[in-house]
């Protein structure tokens, strides 16, 4: 039930019919058919009779209306990706992690400029994904994200460790992933390569190394100057002070080392003014 009302979510601007949902979802008929009879009864969705397609129902806007108040920090990252949108011209994004996964909770600006895969979608936290979080995240943390994309592999290892301190020390994340290369990484990543032959194995093994930090270039790369920069993205912490979300910028288009670190700048500005308002906020209901 709970994929169908991500899917009427995702697919704001798409009418869906009840044959794509039960496709999109791989339902029976029968199956998707109770359901959506279930979100209807309810109000969470509805359903056009002249179209004959589902949307998200009224019943939702309730629910919706609560979470402001019950996820502060959520919505005022919501409302900083809105004002970063407005302000540098570009997408914003607000992204969160659950277990193992990131999750765009938030977007704001033209869909048609989206990174492929958001919102709603959940992509794992591994690299090259969620540096934003990773370089902020407990040393505990951090070696299991490594790991997940690294594995054993001391040079991955280092390379990963690179990133993060540099990430650190820059203040926020650059990321040079394009949509093709994201779906390409999650692809690859869900192979297991020890069910294949060597040479294939060896050939995955490589992609991997790649993949993991493909999105990353250097600071001196020339290769900077032609890549488009798909996302800008830096940390918001908690009243406890650890990291609890990343809000995010996406030009898609190529940048100078000027533009960037204005786009960081007011990036930064909007994150560190949310997590001291987060900290007043605790003090004051102590």
């Amino acid at each position: 039930m709970l994929d169908v009302v991500e899917l009427l979510a995702r697919s704001a601007h798409a009418r869906l019919r009840f044959s794509d949902i039960a496709r999109e979802l791989g339902l029976t008929q029968a199956t998707a058919h109770a359901i959506l009879k279930t979100l209807c009864d309810r109000g969470w969705a509805s359903r056009d009779p002249v179209t004959k397609t589902f949307t998200l129902g009224p019943a939702l806007a309730v629910v919706a209306a609560r979470t402001d108040t019950a996820r502060p920090l959520a919505h005022a990252a919501r409302s900083a990706a809105l004002r970063l949108s407005r302000d540098v011209g570009y997408a914003g994004s607000v992204v969160e992690r659950f277990g193992d996964s990131l999750v765009v909770t938030a977007f704001e600006g033209d869909p048609a400029t989206q990174p492929a895969g958001i919102p709603g979608d959940r992509i794992p936290y591994a690299p090259p994904f969620g540096v934003a979080l990773a370089a902020w995240d407990t040393e505990e943390e951090q070696r299991a994200w490594i790991r997940r994309g690294a594995g054993t592999n001391v040079d991955r290892i280092q390379r990963l460790e690179r990133v993060l301190e540099h990430t650190r020390e820059r203040g926020f994340d650059v990321d040079w992933t394009t949509p093709a290369l994201a779906q390409a990484v999650q692809v690859v990543g869900t192979l297991d390569s020890r069910e294949m032959p060597s040479p294939v194995r060896h050939i995955l093994d490589q992609l991997l190394v790649e993949f993991t930090t493909i999105g990353f270039l250097s600071d001196d790369n020339p290769g900077r100057r032609k890549q488009p920069v798909v996302t800008i993205a830096a940390p918001v912490f908690d009243d406890r002070g650890q990291v609890a979300l990343m809000l995010a910028v996406h030009p898609l288009c190529p940048l100078s080392a000027r533009q960037i670190r204005v786009i960081g700048k007011k990036l930064t500005d909007e994150t560190a003014a949310i997590t001291k308002s987060q900290a007043h906020a605790a003090d004051r209901a102590v």
